[in-house]
């Protein structure tokens, strides 16, 4: 029988199953961090319950950290209070834990594929939504909440509702200044923050086979903004070369073994799909978000659209959006003054980001208005920016190059964008509030990014790249 790639891996990790009722499906890897893991170790710690498989979680520190000076004691109490217990946790039980200080420390989503954690074939969960990230290596990984991270502790495994599979495919050539998070703007914009929602997203066409992992990586983060389960992507030569000789990665003849079991991972030719969607490389330009939700997209040299466009039942959270925003319908985006330009968060934060962004600033400097934050998913990738000289660019262009974290992705940190101010960011939400209270938060790619920070305001980068 022809089997998508989801069915193959999720079949492939099922303990139980009925009809009508969740399968128990087994877990091969848990990421946990500090802020959604006390009360499941408080949950454990209550019933006397040990984390049944210590060595396949894998603990990080990242949303609350600070981002300057991290050899310091950390001044805001919640996010010191959360982050020295996840360090008395992992103690007690026995899991390992890449926290401050230590050089694997990094965004979940960022350190995990970069160690080699991350594994085509395998189930993968974390308490945060963006754990679709993963997904990018042909694994099926999702977000879980906190009574579900005590489950898998417990157990190493979840009680999960088998999702519908849809299959987008983006077949073409992009144009000059278009990225992957263009793509994934792009893809969302067309669908909403809902057009994904009961689905599992596998990514297809040969634009997206095209990209390097950093860039499926970024696809795949995205899918949850659309209100997906999660996304994947068909492992192939390009995964496999970024896998092998990784810190963590299959050595020898546990290679050769794992990389024909891999090479097994695609959908089959015939294999049904409850839906199919299909677009254009070509129709896809820059983008950029003008509402409060990723859904709320448009080329970048577009006009707001109006709110007689939108569906009847939008038409009111569209003028809210706007009006939150402090924009107009019908007016444009380019042009407008921007305060700030931060680079970063599990989608936009890798050494391959930092070093497009490196060579459009190199001999360009910043507006002066702008503050402008470049935060490294890492302490890997930090360093390696700094081996290869990325850090002198920065500098030089007026850029603050900061220490490893989620940063202002979600203002649950010290760095936060202040009320009323316009940020142009590398980020995955934008919704109310999501960079810190009454902030506003447009969503770009990378190169989108560096353009308005040396301009000062929403550039369109193909002006620049010409």
């Amino acid at each position: 029988m022809a089997k998508t790639l989801f069915d193959k891996i999720w079949d492939a990790h099922v303990v139980s199953g009925r009809e009508g009722f969740p399968d128990t499906l087994y877990i091969d890897t848990h990421f946990i961090h500090e802020v959604t893991s006390p009360q499941a170790f408080d949950g454990l710690r209550k019933r006397g319950i040990p984390v049944f498989r210590p060595a396949q979680t894998v603990a990080t520190t990242d949303h609350n950290v600070p981002t300057l000076n991290q050899h310091l004691p950390i001044k805001e109490e919640l996010s010191r209070r959360q982050i020295d217990m996840l360090s008395t946790n992992c103690q007690e039980f026995g899991i390992e834990l890449f926290g401050l200080g230590h050089p694997y420390q990094g965004i979940v989503h960022v350190m995990g594929p970069e160690l080699g954690i991350t594994l085509p074939g395998s189930t993968i969960v974390c308490g945060d939504s963006h754990t679709s990230t993963h997904g990018a290596f042909g694994a099926i990984a999702f977000g879980i909440g906190t009574s579900q991270v005590e489950l898998v502790l417990a157990t190493q495994c979840l009680l999960q509702q088998k999702p519908k599979r849809m299959k987008i495919e983006v077949n073409g050539q992009l144009g000059v200044g278009v990225s992957a998070k263009d793509i994934i703007l792009y893809i969302i914009s067309q669908l909403s923050a809902a057009g994904g929602t009961g689905y599992f997203v596998e990514y297809a066409g040969n634009a997206i086979q095209n990209l390097s992992m950093e860039g499926r990586m970024t696809i795949c983060n995205m899918s949850i903004e659309m209100g997906a389960r999660g996304g994947l992507i068909a492992p192939d030569e390009t995964t496999f070369k970024y896998i092998k000789g990784r810190k963590f990665a299959p050595k020898g003849a546990d290679w050769d073994k794992a990389l024909a079991y891999w090479k097994t991972l695609y959908s089959d030719v015939d294999a049904l799909f409850d839906k199919i969607l299909r677009f254009n490389a070509a129709d896809i330009t820059p983008m950029i978000t003008y509402g409060t939700n990723p859904g709320m997209g448009m080329g970048i040299d577009e006009l707001i659209p109006l709110a007689a466009t939108q569906e009847v039942g939008e038409q009111a959270s569209h003028q809210k959006a706007l009006n939150y925003m402090g924009l107009k319908e019908g007016t444009p985006l380019l042009n407008k003054p921007i305060d700030y330009v931060f680079i970063g968060s599990c989608t936009n934060s890798r050494i391959e980001d930092l070093r497009e962004v490196a060579r459009l600033v190199k001999g360009r400097h910043k507006a002066d208005q702008v503050t402008v934050w470049i935060v490294p998913g890492s302490k890997m990738v930090q360093q390696q920016a700094i081996t290869e000289g990325l850090d002198k660019i920065f500098e030089a262009a007026g850029f603050e190059l900061r220490e490893p974290g989620c940063s202002a992705c979600l203002g649950m940190n010290e760095d936060k964008i202040p009320a009323g101010k316009y940020c142009v960011s590398t980020s995955n939400r934008n919704f109310e509030g999501r960079q810190g209270p009454d902030s506003r938060t447009f969503l770009v790619s990378p190169l989108t990014a560096v353009a308005t920070a040396i301009t000062g305001k929403i550039t369109d980068v193909r002006s620049l790249l010409s």
